[in-house]
């Protein structure tokens, strides 16, 4: 039995935020200060010693980018981007490949075997301190846990977060992209099984901003295998990606 709060998350979703892709340079900006504000002045993940409060790095050039708006206050609260891997240039590596080279079971997968256009990294997933405080536990870039559920009782659903991993998967699929890489906290790779999807762990976990786990998913799977629940709120995210991109 479906929770009645549940019954149809789009139209939840829509009244409270928007999934916008980063497609100007404006926006592309807004993005780069949401990160600033998360890995730079809250995280100090990266040097905080940015003139114009922008996180930009050397994947930001071949990368897609997305946003997600607060309606209420008309703010951007969130971010993420694919990493692109660059087709006919065997020397660029995508993040992960890098970082996990000794680490990854490549008979799971290898990525240097499948097409380079079709393949990306999903990182910088971040979402501003106020957003995401739960119990006085804000030193994460994002934080998502079963308790974010609710209970059936007293339900709730985490939506910034599952918007943005939808929204990415969306982009991705219009952008022809069939496998998305992730490098991220177990508990956060995880999260994405609760949309239906089948996400594979392809290696040894790796120190890097804490205790990381590469993981892979295929977009079109994932789509297909979607939950019942959750359609409604992919159907909702999809219509606002697919406006803005066609603006």
């Amino acid at each position: 039995m479906l929770l009645p709060e549940f019954l149809n998350l789009g139209k939840s979703f829509k009244k409270y935020f928007e999934i916008v892709p980063a497609l100007s340079e404006t926006l592309r900006n807004e993005a780069y200060r949401v990160r600033y504000q998360v890995y730079c002045k809250e995280l100090r993940y990266e040097s905080i010693q940015r003139p114009d409060q922008l996180e930009i790095d050397e994947y930001d050039s071949h990368a897609l980018h997305l946003l997600i708006r607060d309606i209420q206050t008309n703010e951007f609260i969130g971010c993420t981007r694919i990493i692109c891997a660059q087709s006919g240039n065997s020397a660029h590596t995508l993040p992960f490949e890098r970082i996990c080279a000794k680490s990854l079971d490549r008979s799971i997968v290898d990525p240097t075997r499948l097409p380079r256009h079709s393949i990306a990294e999903v990182s910088r997933l971040a979402v501003i301190a106020r957003y995401r405080r739960r119990r006085g536990d804000s030193d994460k870039p994002i934080n998502i846990s079963e308790e974010d559920y609710g209970t059936l009782d007293r339900p709730r659903f985490p939506y910034i977060p599952i918007g943005l991993y939808i929204g990415t998967i969306e982009l991705a699929r219009l952008n022809g992209i069939e496998h998305i890489f992730m490098l991220t906290e177990s508990r956060l790779s995880s999260h994405f099984n609760k949309l239906g999807a089948d996400i594979r762990i392809i290696g040894d976990p790796v120190e890097f901003h804490g205790q990381r786990v590469p993981s892979v998913l295929n977009i079109n799977q994932v789509i297909k295998d979607m939950r019942l629940i959750f359609r409604p709120l992919y159907q909702m995210i999809a219509i606002d990606v697919k406006r803005h991109i066609s603006e």
